[in-house]
């Protein structure tokens, strides 16, 4: 079993005994989240038409239906199952609303491709004020656009582990369950991207070369 916080897994617990109420509990507790997870994804020509918490409404219709699945071996943490389910439930808005039906993509891949620019400079903001950590080191010298310009060189990895870590707010444990990898491996990736940042921005506005 996935290691959840006390009140989920708590909630959790209930549902599985057939408590309703605890189920509406369970599914509000992390609806928040939820929105935040969208909302950084959302392609802005989307937002137009729907709103975050549309998106997360389908979600949550998604996680009630499936959720005894889930509970027979909760191979993930709770959140990050919910997680999956609301981008997948993007993805398919993006696809109904915005891309070519021919357009196949793959999970990582869609989910690198819902980051609009807005969300970009978020990131970069966030980086900026989080604290004592490398990331401050980089944002001493260097412009936003100059740091902007070193993400999107950045490979597809290392800026999902950013945008997880800094725009959703994800501990360290549930990026691992969500991009199925160890604890350690993730704050490997986490590491390595603040230096590839680092290194593009040495080279002087972020158009040296891109490391596979």
């Amino acid at each position: 079993m996935a290691q959840v916080d006390s009140e989920t897994a708590e909630l959790l617990r209930l549902v599985d005994c057939g408590d309703d109420a605890a189920l509406q509990r369970l599914l509000m507790l992390h609806s928040d989240r939820l929105r935040r997870a969208v909302a950084v994804h959302m392609d802005r020509r989307l937002a137009k038409r729907f709103d975050p918490s549309d998106i997360v409404q389908e979600a949550l219709v998604d996680a009630s239906r499936k959720l005894p699945d889930y509970l027979r071996e909760q191979p993930i943490p709770f959140y990050p199952w919910l997680r999956r389910l609301a981008l997948e439930r993007l993805v398919q808005a993006h696809r109904r609303h915005l891309w070519s039906k021919a357009r196949a993509v793959s999970r990582e891949e869609s989910e690198d491709l819902l980051l609009p620019d807005e969300s970009v400079l978020l990131l970069v903001d966030r980086l900026a004020a989080s604290g004592p950590s490398p990331s401050q080191v980089l944002m001493q010298d260097d412009s936003r656009e100059q740091i902007f310009a070193a993400l999107g060189r950045l490979t597809l990895s290392d800026r999902q582990v950013l945008v997880m870590r800094y725009l959703e707010e994800l501990p360290f444990g549930e990026i691992a369950a969500a991009l199925g990898l160890e604890v350690g491996a993730v704050k490997m990736r986490h590491l390595r991207a603040i230096r590839r940042l680092q290194a593009l921005l040495r080279d002087g506005d972020g158009s040296g070369s891109r490391e596979p």
